[in-house]
């Protein structure tokens, strides 16, 4: 009788358990999720206050970088008259749901810690290919960005193509014959293009900011997961 006791004791110890488990995995998610909103809303009100923010000498903000500054969503703006001339290696990309390439040159550098900066002049539709441009007389104005990193799902590179699927910066600048690029992307925003040049996209039309829903989602899993177990426990406790 003891041991079959122990033996109860032991199963019912089990959907406690897990239980228990389970709970803690759904609050973590849920903290998770909370801390990203935070993240998220910080910036998004970096993205609203650089839509009225006045542009910056690249040099200046490139320096700050070197320094171990922040300059992501920073806008700015550079002498590059060679921009829509220069060789160009082309990005995977999608805008407005539609699959394409984003265009991306080097921008020489006179001065500043770094001898070149790649500019994504922005995107053209798969299948079409951009209108050569023109020598620039006006600085180009841009947001500088940091490139997203590679993942399992991310295909390889094709330099060969000059074709790139990750914004590998030191893959391309030595595609393009750039030597010491700056570790951050030029997102041109002006001037605009000739017609039929890639159309300029610095940032995305819209930042989701959902992190909230999906808190409420993981704490409410956790709240239903014990609120089974409970339930299971009542169920067993009344007399038959």
């Amino acid at each position: 009788m003891a041991a079959h006791g122990q033996e109860g004791r032991t199963f019912a110890l089990v959907p406690l358990l897990a239980t228990l488990v389970g709970v803690v995995i759904l609050v973590g998610l849920g903290v998770w999720q909370i801390q990203r909103l935070h993240w998220k809303a910080g910036i998004l009100a970096r993205v609203a206050a650089l839509q009225t923010a006045p542009p910056r000498p690249l040099a200046d903000v490139l320096d700050e970088a070197a320094h171990g500054a922040d300059i992501d969503y920073v806008r700015v703006q550079a002498a590059c008259p060679s921009v829509e001339t220069a060789p160009s290696v082309r990005l995977y990309g999608v805008k407005d749901g539609l699959a394409g390439w984003r265009i991306i040159t080097a921008c020489p550098l006179s001065a500043g810690p770094y001898r070149a900066v790649l500019v994504d002049r922005g995107f053209v539709p798969a299948g079409a290919a951009p209108t050569p441009g023109v020598p620039l007389s006006a600085p180009i104005t841009g947001v500088m960005r940091k490139g997203d990193a590679r993942n399992f799902a991310t295909p390889p590179d094709e330099p060969g193509n000059r074709t790139w699927y990750a914004r590998d910066i030191p893959a391309m600048a030595r595609a393009l014959g750039a030597s010491d690029p700056a570790p951050t992307f030029l997102m041109l925003e002006a001037p605009a293009p000739p017609p039929g040049g890639p159309a300029p996209a610095p940032l995305p039309a819209d930042i989701p900011n959902n992190h909230l829903q999906y808190a409420i989602t993981w704490f409410g899993l956790a709240v239903a997961l014990a609120g089974v177990y409970l339930a299971s426990l009542i169920r067993k406790r009344r007399p038959t």
